[in-house]
């Protein structure tokens, strides 16, 4: 993806508390030189995903290398903000989230929620940006660039999200991540999938399920 709309570095501070204890996470954010139009985001806890070519990881997949399996007390939320880029759907939406360099598909089912996706976003400058064959309806728009390729090689997708309603922009969005877990045998906290936070660009205010790969508008 590309950040043309944010030229410089941006700082996100994440901290995660564990009664009275605090770790302080610092994440680099820099916008991708000479990227094309108007994009932006991710997080750290965010699900792993697939290929623009193959299923979505499943989900959760809250990365545990960085995670002990256990600890002593129940871990506390993760706050801070980061750089995304979305886009709206006829029937859904995308969001960029650029730490993790993850697109987060959202299917609607038209109820205010619906199933949630993740890919890694291996867009890369030398691929075209978009499909000149494809012509949108008036009033509506092709994604390009990364939302494009993913939108355009996985048939699922296009057919399901249908054609943008909006071009794709790019913005700071505050960020929280709840982790899940319980406590095991020997008393102590097992991580476990838990869920995320997010903002579009108007404030509305998402949770993703890491349980049962779902989203809801709150």
């Amino acid at each position: 993806m590309r950040l043309r709309l944010f030229p410089f570095v941006l700082l996100v501070v994440l901290l995660a508390a564990c009664q009275g204890q605090t770790e302080k996470v610092v994440l680099v954010v820099t916008a991708t030189p000479e990227a094309a139009s108007t994009n932006a985001a991710t997080d750290t806890s965010a699900p792993v995903a697939a290929t623009a070519t193959a299923s979505p990881t499943t989900i959760p997949a809250t990365p545990t290398e960085s995670i002990p399996p256990t600890l002593d007390v129940r871990p506390t939320a993760t706050l801070g903000q980061i750089q995304v880029a979305e886009e709206v759907f006829e029937h859904g939406r995308m969001f960029w989230i650029q730490p993790r360099q993850q697109i987060w598909v959202l299917f609607d089912d038209g109820q205010g929620g619906g199933k949630w996706t993740v890919y890694d976003d291996n867009f890369t400058d030398e691929e075209p940006e978009s499909d000149p064959s494809i012509v949108a309806p008036e009033g509506k728009f092709q994604p390009t660039r990364g939302f494009g390729k993913l939108w355009r090689t996985i048939p699922e997708i296009k057919d399901s999200l249908g054609f943008a309603i909006t071009p794709e922009f790019g913005y700071v969005s505050n960020y929280e991540y709840y982790p899940g877990g319980q406590v095991n045998a020997a008393g102590t906290w097992e991580i476990g999938p838990g869920y995320h936070i997010l903002f579009s660009l108007y404030n509305e205010k998402f949770q993703f399920n890491e349980v049962d790969g779902t989203w809801k508008k709150l």
